[in-house]
């Protein structure tokens, strides 16, 4: 027996309709809060820019590849050590995706110098729980890829790639692709980091040999392979200035002075 379809009827306001706005037709207005909300928070928390870590939820303090688990908690804190000496709000905070692996040890090195630090989870079947290391009032929690990958480049003035996956890979071609095509209104840094793992992984010279990517485009990406190296470099480039409004605000200010 067929049952007539229930409508979606409620006396209350409308963005207090649960079943609505879990429904196809709020779809934009679930996208959007992913936007807004962690705008709104990153701003309180006064959040300038970020240093973002990729890397696989796989790699074990104690496994094959734990090496990096290591090389990624130092660094984490290291540069949060440091950024904590410069001027302003918040600035260059280690980011990652909030889940284990690499994301755990960069967030733990983080906490461990006594800095904030932030955790762009999603929600995947299999592996990827919020970890212990990130500061709660900036863990976030995401439905699409494509609005955590915007919040991964939204503030981030560098890259470190460590070894990872299909997750890794993706994350990291789509940032290599927006400064390749300079849809970022910034330089951001990217440093591949594993030249052994990296080399067996991906052949860049390949693409380079093929003719689908210029060899100018290589300069996109360094490669370092210890903690020291990787400190240094991004010290001696990251800027020291700041801007002086959080950046999508100032963006939005732009606008209204252009149409003004």
């Amino acid at each position: 027996m067929n049952h007539p379809k229930k409508p979606i009827v409620s006396a209350q306001l409308s963005y207090h309709n649960k079943n609505f706005l879990d429904g196809d037709d709020a779809r934009p207005l679930r996208i959007l809060a992913e936007y807004l909300e962690p705008l709104s928070r990153l701003k309180h928390e006064e959040i300038h820019d970020t240093i973002v870590f990729f890397g696989s939820a796989r790699i074990k303090e104690d496994g094959p590849l734990g090496k990096y688990y290591h090389d990624a908690r130092a660094l984490a804190k290291n540069l949060t050590e440091w950024s904590q000496n410069l001027e302003g709000s918040k600035r260059f905070v280690i980011c990652s995706g909030g889940g284990g692996g690499i994301m755990e040890a960069a967030n733990r090195g983080a906490a461990e110098a006594g800095g904030s630090t932030i955790g762009f989870n999603i929600g995947l079947p299999h592996e990827q729980r919020p970890n212990p290391y990130v500061t709660p009032s900036l863990v976030f929690e995401f439905h699409y890829f494509f609005m955590r990958k915007l919040w991964f480049s939204h503030l981030a003035r560098a890259l470190v790639v460590f070894p990872g996956g299909f997750g890794t890979l993706d994350e990291f071609m789509e940032m290599l692709t927006l400064a390749q095509t300079k849809k970022l209104d910034r330089e951001v840094i990217i440093l591949l980091y594993g030249t052994e793992y990296w080399d067996e992984v991906l052949n860049f010279n390949a693409l380079v040999k093929h003719e689908v990517i210029g060899a100018e485009d290589l300069k996109l990406i360094h490669r370092v392979d210890d903690v020291q190296s990787a400190f240094a470099f991004l010290k001696e480039r990251l800027p020291k200035e700041k801007e002086e409004d959080f950046p999508a605000i100032a963006k939005i200010k732009d606008t209204i002075q252009q149409k003004a």
